[in-house]
């Protein structure tokens, strides 16, 4: 077992109950306590006449490497160190546009943000969702709690990939250029076009280049390096949708299990009842009754067990204490994922379940939805966040057809709609386990799942993660470029635990100073434990209470095998 090495220790002082997480970012940012920038002055007027200098500045399309019509700048103006809760000096902000091949495709939208105090290195930031607003760059790394790059010194830049969000959020993709554009072409244009901007502004390149995101922004940041790998020098990716095709189709699975086997739906108030179960076979596992179940392995190898407890006699349903066969069968999908009888790119087969019965929670807003019958179109409110999207992904990027009825599709026999399905899953989607070219350029990467989250379930990236050592043959290559953290009671971006730990600083370590992470540590900002400290342990490894000390430090713990 490890302990926790103690590198990313902060003062407890500065994340206290009743303190907010800006607060507290900016107490510790004006305690000193964040890395910063390298001294240079703050831009005056000459600064700032060369700013707005890049307004209406165009790129030709041969310094972009995939095929546009160019680039135009629309905007710079200095953003001055008071604004913006900024506490690292001045920036410029450039605005701009990436314009499509075909005419009647929408553009890529860009912000780039130059820092007057550089630090040499540029961050490429993601998205999230169906994307659709522009990734600014201008706070933190998504669903990763820390000073915000730009306040480092880094430039940083984003997209909103290709298309405005609307109503129906996914529309886009009846358009095939904002099809490609969202799935992988608008990374590299938008890299391509903001270093181009930043060699001019700063009369020379970036030393380091790094992509951060979660989600969406985590799958773009593996389609990074899966497409690109010469192109990135490290990368931070939280809850990654990697299997993005998958977790879609899974969302078609559960809304099928809801509303077309008889009596499928779980109401809300069973919802509590499920993860009540999983806490009560599972929380002491990890030697702490504290709300998290840490041991998620071990959990896993109970679920049948805890399936047979929330049965209703008989398996009927007999009220809001327990749940009937067909409630269960919804539940079971949930925990198990799901396999086709043929395969999408990259040998994929379909989608690994979430930890339902093993401390995650869908009682949220991230949950299954409140209402016994389908609404047109579904709502993430009455039907479930995860059928809402993917019966959305099947209208508009699969049949292209916004009358599509996505609860009549048979997934398992998909007729005519196969190659497309086949063809959708490379396009959008990083699931290719071959990272040997970015391994090889002296890439790295460090990835974190919460293994509660209830939208893209940790297993899935685990996964994955397992596949690239099969691929790369064995553990000991891929811990030399990548490491995977898993983190017990941390949901999609809240839950019982929510780590504020400096992943952009441990990556920057890693690439210039060659020292690789192991037992990092984090604070929890979780509102009502704000405070305490966890170790963050490397997969398959979860913190294990020691038995003694106060279980609000991180010493208490080690890092244990399942």
């Amino acid at each position: 077992m490890q302990r926790a090495s103690g590198q990313q220790r902060w003062p407890r002082r500065f994340l206290r109950p009743g303190v907010g997480v800006a607060a507290a970012l900016l107490v510790l940012h004006g305690a000193g306590i964040a890395p910063g920038a390298d001294g240079a002055p703050d831009g005056g007027g000459n600064a700032a006449s060369a700013c707005a200098g890049l307004a209406g500045l165009r790129i030709d399309a041969a310094r972009i490497g995939l095929p546009t019509s160019g680039a135009t700048v629309d905007k710079g103006s200095i953003v001055a160190a008071g604004e913006e809760h900024r506490r690292n000096g001045a920036y410029c902000k450039v605005e701009g546009r990436i314009h499509p091949v075909d005419a009647r495709a929408p553009p890529i939208r860009f912000q780039l943000n130059l820092p007057a105090r550089w630090n040499g290195k540029a961050v490429q930031m993601g998205g999230s969702g169906y994307n659709g607003t522009v990734a600014a760059g201008t706070g933190q790394i998504d669903m990763t709690p820390y000073f915000p790059p730009l306040w480092r010194g880094y430039a940083t830049f984003g997209s909103d990939s290709g298309h405005e969000r609307t109503d129906a959020e996914a529309d886009f993709a009846l358009d095939e250029e904002a099809l490609r554009n969202f799935g992988w072409q608008h990374l590299k244009k938008t890299r391509d076009a903001a270093l181009h901007l930043l060699r001019l502004h700063y009369g020379g390149p970036a030393r380091r280049v790094y992509f951060a995101g979660a989600s969406t922004g985590g799958r773009e940041a593996f389609t990074a390096i899966q497409r690109f790998p010469a192109d990135y020098d490290g990368i931070v990716a939280v809850a990654p949708a990697l299997n993005f095709s998958g977790v879609r189709l899974m969302g078609v699975k559960l809304g099928q299990a809801a509303y077309r086997r008889a009596g499928g739906f779980v109401p809300p108030v069973k919802w509590p009842l499920v993860h009540g179960a999983g806490l009560k076979a599972c929380d002491a596992l990890d030697g702490l009754e504290d709300g998290i179940v840490g041991d998620v392995a071990g959990c896993r190898a109970r679920a049948q067990a805890t399936l047979g407890a929330l049965r209703c006699r008989g398996g009927a349903d007999l009220g809001s204490h327990c749940l009937s066969d067909a409630q269960l069968a919804t539940v079971r999908l949930l925990h198990e994922g799901y396999l086709l009888p043929y395969t999408l790119a990259h040998g994929v087969r379909g989608y690994e379940g979430y930890n339902v019965l093993a401390g995650g929670d869908f009682s949220g807003r991230h949950g299954l939805g409140r209402s016994p019958r389908p609404v047109k179109p579904p709502t993430p409110e009455a039907n479930g966040y995860l059928y809402a999207q993917g019966d959305d992904y099947m209208k508009f990027f699969v049949a292209r057809d916004p009358s599509f009825e996505s609860l009549a599709f048979d997934l398992d026999r998909p007729g005519a709609l196969r190659a497309r399905l086949v063809e959708l899953s490379g396009t959008v989607g990083a699931m290719n386990p071959d990272l040997s070219a970015f391994a090889a350029r002296g890439g790295k990467a460090i990835v974190m799942h919460g293994l509660a989250d209830e939208v893209i379930s940790p297993n899935q990236t685990i996964a994955y993660y397992q596949e690239v050592q099969r691929r790369l043959r064995g553990a000991a290559p891929v811990d030399g470029f990548m490491r995977l953290y898993t983190v017990p009671g941390f949901q999609h971006g809240g839950g019982p635990f929510v780590p504020f730990w400096d992943a952009l600083g441990a990556l920057d370590r890693w690439v210039d100073g060659g020292v690789a992470p192991q037992v990092l540590e984090a604070i929890d900002i979780a509102a009502p434990t704000q405070g305490r400290t966890r170790p963050l342990c490397p997969h398959p490894a979860f913190p294990k209470y020691l038995g003694r000390g106060s279980p609000d430090e991180a010493s208490s713990y080690a890092c244990a095998p399942p």
